[in-house]
């Protein structure tokens, strides 16, 4: 395996991580999948739609997120917004993402 690969590897890991976070931070507003796609890439976030699609479904199921169809255009779309359960989910993580984020800046720097 090359370093590139690995690197890409353990990089896929980082970010399937904070995609639950941002999702729950940029769903406080309504949004869809594919406008939450081209949000997420806009804001370093990039994610696929195999990704996205069932983790929003997921998030759904645990209550986290609520949704509704828009049928108003051409093209019916399910909205998703962050439930309060969503916002206090995001809240935690938030923290917890912010140590985590000091350990690491606490460790040593290779010399």
């Amino acid at each position: 395996m090359s370093e590139d690969d690995a690197l890409g590897g353990h990089l896929q890991e980082i970010r399937r991580g904070t995609a639950v976070l941002a999702c729950l931070q940029l769903l406080r507003e309504p949004g869809y999948g594919y406008g939450l796609l081209e949000d997420l890439e806009r804001r370093g976030f990039p994610t696929d739609a195999n990704t996205l699609y069932p983790l929003l479904r997921r998030l759904e199921k645990q209550g986290y997120l609520t949704s509704e169809w828009n049928t108003d255009e051409t093209r019916p779309r399910k909205f998703y917004r962050t439930s309060a359960a969503g916002a206090a989910l995001a809240a935690r993580l938030t923290a917890e993402w912010r140590a985590v984020a000091d350990a690491i800046a606490a460790l040593p720097e290779e010399r």
